[in-house]
């Protein structure tokens, strides 16, 4: 007699296929997108002016940004430096204007909507080598993201988990990264930075959806594997659901008023989270299954003693 109600379980794997078809289609359109369209970086990666004015009284930065966006400056970034008296500006790089006229401009521009008094305190620019420093230490960083995550998996269950779990969070940062290239969204630190707490996101859950299916494989003994990691997903979803709906409604509130410079992060965590949560329930398994995953892979060990099933003398 069994002990369990397989019939209870969702049936998830029914739709490996399908999900797996998705996922590719997602993933491909994603990359033609990065490769034609490209992605719009920020000034952390391809440098620009910075200029830091402060303000006599405190600055209201969406009166700054609107004056700057009429005087031919759409894309400057503005946030507080310091306080709330210092403002960081920055602005990508203007082949048409010298470092000094921008700095004038700018000052210009910020007199038009503030009647106090406001200082230029520095201009510097920002090469190009330094933004592609950022990438290339920003790429080994995913890279190496994924190399330490895929030796964890591969020693805690089984080389097939291992390359299901880097494949859903493969999965998770390339179609995050379309997403971007797609709506044209600026890719800058701050995203980069979402990217990586994303792979950590995404591997927690795999990682609670490995462990339970660990769990019924030594449980359900007469049930077949998809059965059993049916039932797993199952347990679990719950949880998931819930910790990915809790962060989204903190996301949800950064992406609404937690101001400009932040907008872009939240966006990134938001889309990458629901990503997330579909990889780790559907693409994760799916491979793992696909790959020929099996009840005995995780099954422990057994040592036989010395002198046992020796006969009696």
């Amino acid at each position: 007699m069994r002990l369990f109600n397989f019939t209870s379980a969702l049936d998830f794997m029914r739709l490996k296929w399908w999900a797996i078809g998705f996922s590719t289609f997602l993933v491909v359109a994603s990359l033609v997108s990065i490769f034609t369209k490209g992605i719009h970086l920020g000034l952390d990666f391809t440098g620009g002016t910075v200029i830091e004015v402060g303000f006599e009284q405190q600055a209201d930065l969406d009166k700054v940004r609107d004056s700057l966006a009429k005087n031919g400056f759409p894309d400057a970034v503005v946030q507080y430096f310091g306080n709330t008296t210092e403002v960081l500006i920055r602005i990508a790089p203007r082949e048409d204007l010298q470092t000094a006229e921008i700095g004038t401009q700018i000052l210009e521009a910020i007199k038009q909507v503030e009647s106090g008094e406001v200082t230029n305190r520095r201009v510097e620019v920002v090469g190009a080598a330094v933004g592609d420093e950022l990438k290339e230490d920003g790429f080994l960083a995913v890279i190496s993201a994924f190399i330490g995550i895929m030796l964890y998996v591969a020693a805690r269950f089984e080389w097939r988990f291992s390359v299901g779990a880097v494949a859903a969070l493969v999965h998770d940062v390339i179609v995050t990264m379309g997403m971007f290239s797609i709506l044209g969204l600026e890719f800058d630190l701050t995203v980069l930075a979402a990217l990586l707490a994303l792979i950590g996101y995404s591997i927690n859950d795999t990682i609670v959806v490995f462990d339970r299916i660990r769990e019924m494989f030594r449980k359900m003994r007469d049930a077949t594997v998809e059965e059993s990691i049916n039932e797993a997903i199952t347990s679990t979803l719950s949880r998931t659901t819930m910790t990915s709906f809790t962060t989204a409604l903190t996301l949800v509130a950064l992406f609404f008023m937690g101001g400009a410079l932040i907008h872009n992060f939240a966006a990134a965590l938001i889309f990458g989270i629901a990503i997330g949560t579909y990889s780790s329930i559907y693409v994760a398994s799916s491979i793992t299954v696909i790959l020929g995953a099996s009840r005995e892979d995780l099954m422990p060990t057994v040592i036989e003693k010395e002198g046992e099933g020796t006969p009696p003398v």
